[in-house]
């Protein structure tokens, strides 16, 4: 198995036209630039606390002229959220984030809050037995799944992502 494919990931989740989604912790948009293709009329918001990755961003969009995504600067866990209005989005990806994290409850319940009831959450993060990526601040599968039960998630399914990640996709009570 290879390293996580962001085309791959996305098409387990069933992405269709038109769908309003954000990347929180989007950096320059590994995984904002596929989506924004694949939902041509839709949205993808590009949440990220540092400006220097959101302005690659935006270069590479347009590059790729894509103007369906919007750079949004925030900083997740200051509880400030990310000015995204309530029950907006159909999806909101948080990808290699949750390990960066110390408020990891309180990023997921902003995407509670941005999420439309029904909306869904992808989960992705590397596996505690990966040989690669970060030293610490891995987060098992199980604990993001009573954080994210905790706070208005059901798990809906796993996905395939690669041999180092772990892939969880939760839909909004």
């Amino acid at each position: 198995m290879e390293f996580l494919n962001p085309e791959q990931a996305l098409n387990q989740l069933g992405i269709y036209e038109g769908m309003v989604c954000a990347d929180f912790g989007s950096g320059s948009g590994g995984w904002v630039l596929p989506l924004a293709k694949k939902i041509k009329g839709g949205r993808v918001y590009a949440v990220d606390i540092q400006d220097g990755p959101l302005e690659v961003l935006k270069t590479k969009a347009n590059a790729s002229q894509l103007s369906n995504i919007r750079t949004v600067k925030a900083d997740l866990e200051s509880g400030v959220g990310s000015s995204i209005q309530n029950n907006l989005l159909d999806l909101v990806l948080m990808t290699n984030l949750l390990f960066q994290l110390v408020n990891k409850q309180r990023v997921i319940s902003e995407a509670n809050r941005v999420l439309r009831p029904g909306g869904r959450l992808l989960v992705v993060d590397w596996k505690s037995e990966a040989n690669i990526g970060p030293q610490e601040g891995k987060i098992a599968p199980e604990e993001v799944k009573s954080i994210c039960q905790d706070t208005g998630f059901d798990l809906e399914k796993e996905i395939v992502a690669g041999a180092y990640h772990y892939g969880l996709v939760f839909q909004k009570k």
